[in-house]
């Protein structure tokens, strides 16, 4: 893998890891418990949207590389949004995992300068911005889950939330 892709790669796993860390800290019981604030979500609608999170990244992989990667298009066919339990988060968690590191091993550093439409951007915008947009919306729920579990009384810390080097 070429090193500006490497990077964003091991960041996007880096907040996989740690929010495959921080599900499980929820207590098994508080899969419908949600944070006492308006308009949260309990544990396990979180979980289902974080995998929507995932396949968003998926999409961006599969739109820069459609060629390489088609059958990820299949990717679409899996439940996100959803409530999930603790299992059913971790097996899609995995799934998008695997295809994850399959698109960033087709993905070139040229490429992430290359502009692919969107919904929102008919002229296109930068593989690597819709990276970024991908990866800052994993790491808001991250916090978000972060966040609930403190609320729900779970002794959670900094090494909990963040990959401490050195």
């Amino acid at each position: 893998m070429q090193p500006l892709c490497a990077s964003i790669f091991a960041k996007i796993s880096e907040q996989q890891e740690r929010t495959e860390h921080l599900l499980a800290l929820i207590p098994a019981d508080h899969l419908d418990w949600a944070p006492p604030i308006a308009g949260a979500w309990p544990f396990g609608q979180l979980l289902g949207h974080w995998l929507d999170c995932l396949a968003g990244v998926c999409a961006v992989l599969h739109a820069a590389h459609p060629d390489l990667l088609a059958h990820f298009a299949e990717l679409r066919k899996l439940p996100v949004n959803g409530n999930c339990t603790r299992a059913e988060a971790l097996a899609g968690m995995s799934i998008y995992r695997r295809h994850i590191a399959e698109g960033f091993a087709a993905l070139t550093d040229d490429d992430l300068a290359r502009k692919l439409p969107t919904v929102f951007v008919a002229e296109g915008e930068s593989v690597l911005t819709l990276l970024l947009g991908n990866l800052e919306h994993l790491v808001n729920h991250k916090h978000q889950l972060f966040t609930g579990l403190k609320l729900a009384g779970v002794p959670a810390g900094t090494a909990d939330l963040y990959a401490i080097r050195g």
